[in-house]
């Protein structure tokens, strides 16, 4: 999973180099407008130069129409690292032919294998099937029409819109059992599956954002409407519920990282959090109250840190009069009186929305 990860992370990188607005892009478009094909090396390496055969040095500054026009030759064309200068034209490529391929056209084969070799980005424009390929190590992925990215985009707000309200209805829930002090660790465990859900989803939703560009403000507007605190949530959902010690940053990354069938495993989740055994799962947890007191408005973190310090879990906060509150460090006459009453009409809504 770590590999897969860090492919999709420099898969972001090479997109985000050949997104709508970028020179490279509009060449590649125009090449492919055109039905010329070409042979395209985003990097220069003793790898590539061992490879190389013939062409001519150009050294020049890259612009669209250079790019566009040099495709028209039947050689590679390679270019630096970051994209900005045009380095060689018309360039024979002779990859080791023991590399596999399952390409099936001459020009997708050569940028494969070379691919492979070098780790470099290698683009292959396909003159007969209108297609723009692009090779990264093992990695292949074809560049779609920013019209299609954008339906799929739209397809997966829609998506994430509806993983997000039912998320929504998870926590209050979980809001409701931890005022009445009845959660689980199954009522936790179900709300990280939640989480991990609208995450994942919004990962796929950012790499559409990156191939389209300057195309993809407007979804990336959405998602960031959409993903609001739902992070920051889900980081104080496990400093509630998880062991001592544990980092809820490194929780989150390793949600991410599991396959969907550890997401099913309660005992796995359980593991993450720092417990053990099978009675945890049906045991009552008692949260420390992190993040119902987060909703309390102008209560800083500092003060609620104090708070579970000094009471320990949320019932604990709850119980407690103005007069017992006053005394914590960070909270005066004002503040225990508005923690009360903020307490109270944060149970209240909760409750009301538990039941819509």
């Amino acid at each position: 999973m770590a590999k897969k990860k860090e492919e999709n992370r420099v898969l972001k990188k090479t997109l985000r180099q050949l997104s709508p607005g970028t020179p490279v892009r509009e060449a590649l478009e125009n090449i492919l407008g055109a039905r010329t094909g070409a042979l395209i090396v985003m990097g220069w390496s003793p790898r590539i130069e061992a490879m190389m055969e013939g062409g001519f040095r150009l050294d020049v500054e890259l612009t669209p129409a250079r790019l566009y026009e040099l495709a028209k030759l039947d050689g590679a064309i390679i270019l630096c690292s970051q994209c900005k200068k045009i380095l060689f034209a018309n360039a024979q490529l002779n990859p080791d032919p023991a590399i596999p391929s399952q390409e099936t056209g001459i020009r997708h084969r050569i940028a494969e294998r070379v691919a492979k070799q070098t780790e470099e980005v290698v683009i292959s424009i396909s003159q007969r099937r209108s297609i723009i390929t692009v090779y990264q190590g093992a990695v292949r992925y074809a560049l779609r029409d920013v019209s299609v990215i954008i339906n799929k985009a739209n397809q997966a707000l829609q998506t994430l819109e509806k993983y997000r309200n039912v998320l929504r209805q998870t926590l209050v829930s979980l809001s409701a059992l931890e005022f009445e002090d009845l959660a689980s660790f199954n009522d936790v465990f179900l709300v990280l599956r939640r989480v991990e859900m609208v995450l994942r989803v919004a990962e796929m939703i950012e790499r559409y954002i990156v191939e389209l560009g300057t195309e993809g403000r407007l979804i990336e507007m959405q998602l960031e409407e959409l993903l609001s605190n739902v992070e920051e949530e889900a980081l104080l959902l496990v400093r509630d519920y998880a062991a001592d010690g544990i980092e809820p940053e490194k929780v989150l990354e390793q949600l991410r990282r599991d396959v969907a069938d550890a997401l099913s495993d309660n005992n796995a989740l359980a593991k993450m959090l720092g417990h053990s055994g099978p009675a945890i799962l049906e045991t009552a947890a008692s949260p420390r109250g992190y993040r119902i007191l987060d909703k309390i408005p102008r209560l800083p973190m500092p003060v609620i840190e104090n708070l579970v310090e000094q009471f320990g879990t949320l019932q604990g906060v709850l119980r407690a009069g103005e007069e017992v509150l006053d005394e914590v460090e960070g909270i005066g006459e004002a503040r225990a009186r508005n923690i009360r009453s903020g307490l109270g009409r944060l149970r209240e809504q909760i409750f009301i929305e538990r039941h819509l």
